[in-house]
This record gives structure tokens, sequence and C-alpha cells, in this order.
């Protein structure tokens, strides 16, 4: 495992790996979403969103355009259309000494796009059955 996971998580999400990506999560990470109103922790728990999220984010038009990484947390602001609403986002990540992440936070705008995005992760959430 590398120490800096975000070239690691720049390949997960080019390449949907869901393996990697529940490789690259510690077992007590904890995932912050925008639209819940506290943190959800636990591997099984963030993997499943974090998964639900590359597939309604990353679609061609999904891009990163911004970074700023430091030894231990990095933020990622990326910019999406999807539906045809503008979203504008942060990833903010930090990750322990082996290189793998402890905590992730989502942070996106406008108001819009986090009624949208709610709405499709929701559906993607949903139990099935």
């Amino acid at each position: 495992m590398q120490n800096n996971p975000i070239e690691r998580w720049h390949q997960i999400v080019a390449d949907r790996d869901h393996a990697g990506l529940a490789n690259l999560l510690a077992d007590d990470v904890v995932f912050h979403s925008p639209v819940m109103h506290t943190p959800l922790a636990g591997k099984a728990v963030t993997l499943q969103y974090l998964q639900a999220a590359i597939a309604v984010f990353y679609n061609p038009a999904f891009r990163y355009v911004r970074e700023i990484v430091g030894s231990a947390d990095a933020a990622l602001e990326f910019e999406v259309t999807l539906g045809g609403i503008f979203v504008n986002g942060v990833d903010l990540i930090h990750w322990n000494p082996d290189g793998r992440i402890v905590d992730f936070k989502v942070m996106i705008r406008p108001l819009k796009a986090v009624q949208l995005i709610h709405q499709q992760m929701a559906s993607m959430l949903a139990p099935k059955g």
C-alpha cells in the first residue's frame, strides 16, 4: 500500500474498481455524506456509499479541477453535469500512516445539485425487495 492514496483513488475511480476501493479503506473509516446529518462509521457502509457515488458521479463529464494534497490529507475539487444540473463539490480525504482512508467527506453545491444527488443516491441505496 502506498502512503499517499490519492493516485490510487484516481485509478479506482477511473476503473470503477470496487475491490481496490475496499482495500483502500480502513476498517474504521468514517464517511460524511452531503445529505446525511450524521457521519457513517465503518468500512461496509462507507464502501456502499462510495460505490453508489462512483456510479452516480463519474461519467465522461466528471473531472477534478483542483487538488491540494498534504502528507495525510487531500482536498479534491470536482465538477460534473448530471441531468442538466451543474455540480461542484469537494472530496476531503484523510488517511492513516498505512495509506488507508480513515475519513472521507463529500461537500456539494449548489442546492439543486444536492437535491439531485440525494434523489439519485437514495434510489441506489434503498433496500432491495
